[in-house]
């Protein structure tokens, strides 16, 4: 039945391909894959609410709120056994996947990625594991417009456009919020955008929001109506709160990466994902609002009702007063990074989407219960609240504009623009004055070799230096003589000659242009050596070396061919030209 479903609807898209141009097809595919992207993002949000509701339900005949502590592990375990013996440890996780995945693989992605993430966010999100689903939503929607694209051998910037609809319906479905989608793709997935982009990108979000809208509850989504207007008399709070965002920002990802690294130290799966449910055990018996996507917490705290969320925790009986429920929430701010980056460490499946969100809405709230128990204000702590959401966001994304603009939807209305341009600003001059790169973004630096700082670097280490490097110079030995470099000349077309010795080091190199005066005496063949006409090798690569660093030294050495040694052996040359010939190729392809 399925197959037969399959079939009609590959027909009729086939027929529809025929009769459209490629730009009013893109435009169709748009539509489809944001659909497909939003009822891929509900059937995750109903998996993890049903999954919760069955374990919670089985956890509450025990009559104690120590087995819900214990539920992560078990979501944890499935999780990994479900990565390693179903998907065969393929799962590729993260926006640094998806970028990497447009420059370095031709915007192809795997096809179990449509279902994979689906599958093991929610089980790790539904037994409790305290990470968000966004990540996964993205992953899910990317996967799925890539796949459309190859399906109907579409062409790489069509295919690299249409998995940026998916992944732009999937943050529109997962907040209702179809600008911020589209924000999304623009800030986070796409390094280099074109103006061809912006429509099909609208039109999937737009998608992908109107299925949530028509399938999910608001009661499943994180909304809020309740605001006060904007009062300038508190621009002044509004200003620190972005700068301690910044700084909060900072502090999330430094310690999210120094867990990450610890965790993966441990090899053994099973180790690790002990490691990790004991720490989230310990966690939870103290904060129990870091049980699974933390949304129900931040609704509770954005009603100015946080005495409720000490409910269940062994903290209880010793919080007896409002500066002791004040430390209690403001530290959940700062361990809700330990128990996301435990979560994923020791295997389960989520992303730092969620978790920014909840650090920006305890600190905002801490923040504005602070200046009013201390006689500072009024000042309207559900404003302060919602807006220091946006300002995590930015400083953790390097994405102000989305965070700007995801809590201006999900609050239905432009109220708070003002407050939410200034937190969300303050707090991105913060974090990028003192780290120019997100925590993907230096992921993609350091353990995928791209950079997407800039237009050309991206466009240069998109580019492979391996492809390019050319052995067919005529080698000389160094123990040579000039009668041994004449007849490499007759036998090469180059003017450049790697000198190397006995282990098959470069040594030096011979220029044609150095010895054409005396190439033709014949009497000093056998009296002028190698190593007398050898110049030293300038600027030696590694196959391994940025493009960005290789074409500074050719610069440095105003040289057109660069040697390649590896291991101290000699590889080949880089020809600047062939550099530059990849270069234009793909500037042109980006167009």
């Amino acid at each position: 039945m399925i197959s037969k479903v399959h079939q009609f609807l590959k027909r009729s898209i086939d027929y529809v391909q025929g009769k459209l141009t490629d730009k009013q097809f893109l435009i169709f595919s748009s539509i489809l894959v944001g659909l497909s992207a939003g009822l891929a993002a509900v059937v995750l949000k109903f998996f993890v609410h049903y999954i919760n509701i069955t374990v919670t339900n089985y956890a509450d005949s025990f009559r104690g709120f120590f087995v819900f502590t214990l539920l992560p592990i078990v979501g944890i375990a499935i999780t990994v056994l479900f990565i390693r013996f179903v998907l065969r440890n393929r799962l590729k996780r993260g926006s640094a996947e998806i970028v990497y995945a447009i420059a370095k693989k031709s915007s192809n992605i795997a096809p179990e990625e449509m279902y994979a993430h689906v599958a093991t966010s929610a089980v790790t999100v539904g037994f409790g594991g305290s990470v968000g689903l966004e990540s996964p939503m993205v992953s899910t929607g990317a996967a799925i417009g890539s796949n459309y694209a190859q399906s109907y051998k579409l062409n790489y910037k069509e295919r690299t456009i249409l998995l940026a609809c998916g992944a732009s319906a999937g943050i529109a479905a997962a907040f209702n919020s179809p600008i911020a989608g589209v924000l999304f793709a623009i800030e986070v997935i796409l390094a280099d955008v074109t103006a061809s982009a912006f429509l099909p990108l609208i039109i999937a979000a737009a998608s992908g929001a109107l299925i949530s809208k028509i399938v999910l509850q608001e009661s499943v989504l994180l909304t809020f109506s309740l605001q006060q207007p904007f009062d300038y008399v508190n621009v002044p709070y509004y200003i620190v709160l972005g700068i301690l965002a910044g700084f909060v920002s900072l502090y999330y990802a430094y310690t999210y990466t120094w867990i990450e690294h610890k965790m993966e130290a441990w090899k053994n799966p099973v180790k690790r994902v002990l490691l990790g449910g004991v720490i989230l055990c310990a966690l939870l018996i103290l904060f129990p609002p870091l049980f699974g996507e933390g949304y129900e917490s931040i609704k509770t705290l954005s009603h100015l009702r946080g005495g409720e969320l000490i409910r269940n925790s062994l903290l209880q009986g010793a919080i007896t007063n409002e500066w002791m429920l004040l430390v209690f929430l403001g530290l959940l701010a700062f361990v809700k990074v330990i128990a996301t980056a435990v979560t994923i460490g020791s295997g389960g499946n989520g992303g730092n989407f969620g978790p920014a969100l909840f650090v920006g809405a305890y600190l905002g709230y801490s923040f504005s219960k602070l200046v009013n128990m201390l006689g500072l204000g009024p000042i309207p702590e559900n404003n302060f609240t919602l807006v220091a959401m946006a300002g995590i966001l930015s400083g953790i994304f390097y994405s102000p504009l989305t965070g700007i603009f995801l809590i201006a939807e999900i609050t239905g209305g432009y109220g708070l623009m003002i407050p939410l341009m200034i937190v969300a600003a303050f707090s991105s001059m913060v974090v990028r004055y003192f780290e120019p790169l997100s925590m993907e973004a230096k992921r993609l630096s350091t353990k995928l070799k791209l950079s997407t700082e800039n237009r050309d670097k991206y466009l240069l280490s998109k580019l492979d230096l391996s492809e390019m490097i050319e052995d067919n110079f005529t080698k000389v030995s160094q123990g040579g003589t000039l009668r041994d470099l004449v007849t490499a000349v007759s036998q090469s077309k180059r003017n450049t000659y790697p000198v190397l010795n006995k282990e098959n080091q470069l040594v030096g190199l011979v220029y044609l242009d150095n010895v054409r005066d005396i190439i033709f005496k014949t009497e000093k063949y056998d009296n002028i050596t190698i190593e007398d006409i050898m110049s030293k090798p300038e600027g030696a690569i590694h196959p391994n070396e940025s493009l960005h660093t290789v074409l500074k030294k050719f610069d440095d050495t105003n040289q057109w061919n660069l040697p390649v040694v590896e291991n101290d052996k000699y590889v080949g040359f880089v020809s600047k030209s062939s550099i530059l010939a990849k270069y234009r190729t793909e500037l042109l392809k980006s167009v």
